[in-house]
């Protein structure tokens, strides 16, 4: 089977057009559209309904999709096998939830620059179910996640626990219950959050219903936005200390069924695991023993 004929329909298959792929690849369409017929013609199967929008996939043309998917993969980590001479260098691409990206990860990060200055870190921010899916589609070599997780391509280790805790602006009074924030509004990440997802199951739990839920994208609007009256957020203890200790918030003590979360940094089973992540590990597990002690 032709890889550059794989190549052509993968591209194709990702951007929805023949048009679309040739400028991208920089292949004449016509080269193209020879190469996709070649391999259809090859497989007797029709790989892409064509249309006016482009091009769509059929079922078949999906199967093909995920065997090439994971073709090229394996020809990726062929190669990155053969130029590993493990000393760590190359790209290294963490993703991490926003809130451990601002408080758990600069040490660390400053340390592995400082120790592997051939690595090419890159971090990603991204609530726990884009980081996974990044980890699964090998977009990611690695993600820090709260848990648990459970996924059969999986493996994690744990690094630490966080406490969660219900944060509001300084002038607020005490809460005796939960169901005095029934007509407050919640601040919240996008969808995919686990913190937001924890925050909304106690709400149903107790039966309590937002007056209304505010998305954000950055931890700084959350926290900004709670500390000026505008709503109320569910947050690691980590992430505000110091804004409790400067009078910006307080905090309120919840559950320990919703308060207390893992923090864990995941990889696949299958990939091969490059020096350079094999040593962002093991210091990652250096460092989780010396908070430990």
């Amino acid at each position: 089977m032709d890889l550059q004929a794989l190549r052509f329909f993968q591209t194709v298959a990702e951007l929805g057009s023949i048009s679309r792929a040739a400028r991208k690849l920089n292949y004449a369409q016509s080269n193209l559209t020879a190469k996709i017929q070649q391999l259809e013609t090859e497989l007797q199967t029709t790989l892409f309904y064509r249309h006016n929008r482009g091009t769509s996939l059929t079922d078949k043309g999906k199967v093909l999709l995920s065997y090439t998917d994971e073709i090229f993969q394996l020809l990726d980590e062929a190669r990155n096998v053969m130029n590993d001479d493990q000393t760590p260098n190359g790209p290294l691409v963490i993703g991490s939830m926003e809130t451990t990206a601002a408080v758990r990860l600069p040490i660390l990060l400053s340390k592995f620059h400082r120790e592997y200055p051939a690595v090419d870190l890159t971090l990603k921010t991204g609530p726990t179910e884009k980081n996974v899916q990044g980890v699964l589609q090998y977009e990611l070599d690695g993600a820090f996640v709260a848990g648990p997780i459970e996924h059969p391509d999986l493996t994690y280790k744990t690094v630490i626990e966080e406490e969660l805790v219900l944060v509001t602006d300084a002038s607020h009074q005490p809460l005796s219950s939960i169901k005095e924030i029934q007509n407050r509004t919640i601040l919240v990440f996008r969808h995919g959050c686990s913190y937001r997802a924890r925050f909304e199951a106690w709400l149903h739990q107790e039966g309590v219903i937002p007056e209304k839920i505010m998305e954000f994208g950055t931890l700084d609007g959350i926290i900004g936005c709670v500390s000026a009256g505008l709503g109320i957020s569910l947050l690691p203890r980590s992430v505000v200390d110091k804004h409790i200790e400067d009078d910006l918030l307080i905090h309120h003590s919840i559950p320990n069924q919703f308060g207390k979360v893992n923090t864990l940094f995941i990889y696949r089973k299958d990939k091969y695991m490059s020096s350079s992540l094999r040593e962002f590990i093991e210091m990652l597990r250096y460092e989780r023993e010396l908070v430990n002690r």
